[in-house]
């Protein structure tokens, strides 16, 4: 007999893993301007550290998947999280840019698989019909990256150099590492058993529906993360001090998207998917006028932040939910599937800035990337798969 409860120690350590890798991902975007200038190199340019991350855990995710899955689950997930450690010390001395990028490429293999892994383990070890809320329980480590370690490693960035950010990040991985052995059970992997079967139920077309909904997803929400902290320097001109303010109070919003995200999954995903991307595109538009006006563009940041996640939150539990026995492998490549639009979107905001346009027409570009989102996402509820986007009973 479960119990009741959500929360766990388990689930707490996955949590706090996910809080450290969150802020190795997203901590570059506050550190863009640092980073551009004591390594000489142009803030579009300093975006390919986005970039280049985003598509190692696109590439290194499924391998790691396969060369993982069929170890004992605890033992996996610390060698992740010895890869990620591992890769932030290489990052705190890259001596250039390019050995920089290297290193987020090789810090990032470890992404997708961990992340993949411990929401499926999240959702499993949760109470029935709250299999969502678990889920997003650990995933709220990565959403209070956004609110505790982007804006603090961005305000340490500044003051004490960009290096000493990744030193933080370097700790986090260490007591990431020490949590999961103390805290997670050792336990064998679902997929251990059926990995053959569980790359067979890949061969579902609406799994991969949802993973190309899920790249749109994320290449709208990174044209515009990517580029924030220029955004408010050069648009709404504020200090850069008050950026980090500006992250954290936008930080806050994706908190509680993240959680509501959880809620609405185990309400009714079709409907929640739907109307929140209707609501975040109307959020991208109007940060196109807002973002001249710093107390109104920093909640409509919060508003944006809130929706983004939220949706990113529903799409995981759609594919979890779709992929039925293949949900570790399915999962892993959602995780890689949003870092690859992590990919698009910053190129795609790069090229905005080159071509000489507005900073904040990025929002307008984000807005449309979202609006196709929203038509894919209606295309799989219309597709003869959809009856798989139903929960299985409490008792399964």
């Amino acid at each position: 007999m479960k119990d009741d409860r959500v929360m766990s120690w388990p689930l707490f350590a996955l949590a706090i893993a996910a809080f450290a890798i969150g802020t190795a991902e997203f901590i570059i975007m506050g550190l863009l301007p640092q980073v551009s200038a004591d390594l000489g190199v142009s803030i579009p340019s300093a975006g390919y550290l986005v970039s280049g991350y985003a598509l190692g855990v696109v590439v290194g995710g499924p391998l790691l998947a396969m060369l993982v899955g069929k170890m004992e689950e605890k033992r996996a997930l610390l060698i992740l999280m010895a890869i990620f450690t591992v890769g932030n010390i290489a990052c705190m001395i890259a001596p250039g840019f390019n050995s920089l990028i290297v290193a987020r490429v090789f810090t990032a293999f470890s992404h997708a698989s961990f992340i993949g892994m411990a929401a499926v383990l999240a959702s499993r070890i949760a109470p029935p019909g709250k299999e969502g809320r678990a889920m997003t329980l650990m995933f709220t480590g990565m959403t209070l990256a956004n609110v505790l370690g982007v804006p603090v490693g961005s305000l340490v960035g500044q003051v004490y150099g960009w290096r000493t950010t990744f030193l933080g990040v370097v700790a986090l991985g260490i007591i990431s590492l020490l949590m999961v052995w103390y805290l997670v059970p050792a336990k064998a992997s679902a997929s251990k058993k059926n990995t053959q079967t569980n790359l067979q139920g890949m061969k579902r077309p609406i799994i991969w529906l949802g993973l190309m909904t899920s790249v749109m997803a994320s290449a709208s929400m990174f044209a515009f993360f990517t580029y924030i902290v220029p955004i408010l320097q050069d648009v709404t001109h504020v200090e850069p001090k008050f950026a980090s303010v500006a992250l954290l109070v936008c930080g806050l919003g994706i908190t509680v998207g993240g959680l509501l995200g959880g809620r609405l999954a185990d309400w009714s995903l079709t409907r929640s998917l739907v109307l929140t991307l209707m609501a975040l595109i109307a959020a991208l538009v109007s940060f196109y006028w807002t973002s001249h006006f710093v107390y109104p563009a920093v909640i409509n940041m919060a508003v944006w932040g809130c929706l983004s996640f939220c949706v990113g939150m529903l799409l995981q539990a759609l594919i979890i939910r779709v992929a039925g026995e293949s949900a570790n492998y399915a999962s892993t490549l959602n995780v890689g599937a949003f870092n690859l639009g992590n990919a698009i979107g910053a190129w795609v905001g790069g090229r905005v800035i080159d071509a000489g346009m507005p900073l904040n027409s990025i929002t307008l570009v984000a807005a449309t990337i979202s609006l196709v989102t929203l038509v894919m996402v209606l295309g799989m509820f219309l597709s003869r798969d959809r009856s798989l986007l139903s929960y299985p009973s409490a008792t399964a």
